[in-house]
Formats: C-alpha cells, sequence, structure tokens
C-alpha cells in the first residue's frame, strides 16, 4: 500500500500575516522564509498526526483486492471519495460505483467498504482517490494545530541558521508536541 498527494492545499492554515504577528516581524522582507516555513511546519503537523488540514487529493494504491472488502484510508478527516479504481487482470480499469461502496466516517482511519462479490470478479490493484481535510480554509482548521504551527515556525525561524547541519536540534518544543498529542493517531 502506498499512498501519494495528488493535489495539493490551495491555502496554508495559517496566514503570513498571522505568522508576522505571531513573531513580531514588522517587516514583509522575509515574507519568501516565512512561507517556506509555514509549509514545511504544516507538513510536519500533518505527518506527526496523520491528518491533512486543508483539504487536498490523496491516491491510495494497493497490490491487491483486500480479502474483507475493507481499506484504512490514513489520511484524517476523508470529505470524500472521488473515484476508485480497480484493474482487471489484463489491466484495464473498472471503475467501482457509488452503490459498490461505502465510507465509514466514524472512525479513524476511516474506512472505505467494497462490494465483496466485486472482488471475487478476479480484480487486481485497486486505486481509491479521495479529499481529506477540514476544509477549504484556515478557518476550519482547530486552533490547537494552527498554534502548533506557529509554535513550530517560531522553532524554525530562531534556529536558522545558528548551528550546523550535524548540531541542529533535533527535538520539537515541548508545547509543541502537547498541541499535536490529542490528534496523534495510536496504534495498539
Amino acid at each position: 500500500m502506498t499512498m501519494h498527494l495528488v493535489t495539493p492545499p490551495a491555502v496554508e492554515p495559517v496566514t503570513l500575516a498571522q505568522t508576522r504577528a505571531f513573531l513580531k516581524i514588522s517587516t514583509e522582507s522575509e515574507d519568501t522564509l516565512l512561507e517556506q516555513l509555514l509549509r514545511t511546519a504544516r507538513e510536519v503537523v500533518e505527518s506527526q498526526t496523520g491528518l491533512a488540514l486543508i483539504s487536498q487529493t490523496w491516491r491510495l494504491h494497493l497490490d491487491r483486492w483486500p480479502r474483507s472488502g475493507r481499506i484504512a484510508l490514513f489520511r484524517y478527516p476523508v470529505q470524500e471519495i472521488v473515484e476508485a479504481r480497480a484493474y482487471a487482470p489484463d489491466g484495464a480499469p473498472v471503475v467501482i460505483g457509488l452503490g459498490e461502496r461505502h465510507l465509514h466516517e466514524g472512525s479513524r482511519p476511516q474506512r472505505l467498504y467494497l462490494n465483496r462479490r466485486l472482488g471475487s470478479a478476479a480484480l487486481g490493484g485497486l486505486e481509491i482517490d479521495f479529499v481529506a481535510g477540514f476544509g477549504e480554509t484556515g478557518a476550519d482548521v482547530p486552533d490547537a494545530l494552527k498554534h502548533a504551527i506557529l509554535t513550530l515556525v517560531a522553532h524554525f525561524y530562531e534556529f536558522r541558521g545558528a548551528f550546523d547541519g550535524e548540531a541542529q536540534p533535533v527535538s520539537f518544543p515541548p508545547a509543541f508536541d502537547r498541541l499535536v498529542e490529542i490528534w496523534r493517531r495510536v496504534s495498539l
């Protein structure tokens, strides 16, 4: 199972103006750096938590049909399944229609259930395109996660040139860990 980003988020959950205010920067001279730090901090938050903060499209690839007909989608929250495709032995794609699949929204990870009858038709690999995220703008993202991004941006900004690569601080600030802890997915 592999997953890759098809369409990245159109905006960041935290604006440049919010970032400048948080860092107490009054000029726009470092906006390019701040945009890079914002993108990096969002990617770290998403990686640490398994979340998609702003709406983005992902593609999940599976080598074979799942025996149970159940597929875990490891980006949360899933807004919609755009398309699900299986592949016949000759490589021809077979679209799995709305009546042949169901997205269970009450769990994390969210699960896509496929009609088991389809799996018996010698279909092989699967591709599932789905949109995940809290919404289209930063207003839809929980405040704790936006604050975690700002905390991480401040940490990156503070230590951007103070250390060489080998001496770079390897841990995140404690405030960051506390802010994302409740959003981390725990496996038992």
